[in-house]
């Protein structure tokens, strides 16, 4: 079985001047959050997809997606946690509950606010999440990375070359991402950024999927003033 769980449970304090989430902040006529759940509509093999809603927002979110795709039983929201990982478990728990799934059986986590995902994006994720058990979208870095441990002196300049900027989607086998969730120590929990960070502090493969640049990350108002030229450019196409 094959399932997408859209990460929308954060709050987006990094926009700044709204109370809105940015997932629910418009995108030309509708809001962010629809142009994304869009994308994995029109893809028919997913079993279920999963929306993870900040607690506040749960019933502004069914009532966004019966707006616009109707009565659609493909679609669920759910409650998102307190970090990105908690929403993650928060959809995996609601798989295993509901759902006789196999070690076959993976799941496509996307962030709510990357609405410029490609169906050639997916396909790859659910393709590499099926043969390697886990993947991440990136593209190559085109800046020079330079790491500083205090924030004032730079420590070193690694190689371009060998870093990549991450994106979303993110897949995996479902029952083995549960399995190394739940055998965190307290410590790995505290450095955790994304799933996939789960499986490299566990010595497991991640392979990396070809992302795109246009895949942006909406975090910053200038990200939705450049999200809508992207939006007006596409419709043009």
């Amino acid at each position: 079985m094959i399932f997408a769980a859209i990460l929308a449970g954060g709050i987006g304090s990094r926009m700044g001047g709204t109370e809105t989430p940015k997932q629910f902040l418009t995108l030309g006529d509708k809001p962010v959050i629809i142009h994304t759940i869009e994308k994995f509509v029109i893809n028919s093999k997913f079993d279920k997809i999963i929306v993870l809603s900040p607690k506040s927002f749960i019933n502004h979110t069914k009532n966004l997606i019966n707006e616009y795709f109707g009565e659609n039983n493909n679609i669920i929201v759910l409650a998102g946690g307190n970090t990105r990982n908690d929403t993650i478990i928060n959809s995996i728990e609601y798989v295993k509950e509901n759902f006789d799934i196999d070690d076959d059986s993976i799941i496509v986590t996307h962030d709510s606010v990357r609405p410029f995902v490609t169906h050639r994006i997916i396909e790859d994720n659910i393709k590499a999440a099926k043969e390697f058990g886990a993947c991440d979208t990136v593209v190559p870095a085109t800046d020079t990375i330079v790491e500083s441990i205090d924030g004032e002196l730079i420590k070193d300049i690694p190689i371009r070359d060998n870093f990549y900027q991450g994106q979303t989607p993110q897949s995996f086998r479902i029952n083995k991402l549960y399995e190394l969730i739940n055998n965190l120590s307290d410590s790995e929990t505290n450095i955790l950024t994304d799933a996939c960070k789960i499986f490299v502090l566990k010595g497991e493969d991640v392979h990396l999927v070809e992302g795109e640049i246009t895949n942006i990350k909406i975090t910053y108002p200038y990200d939705l003033k450049l999200a809508n030229t992207i939006l007006k450019e596409s419709d043009h196409d």
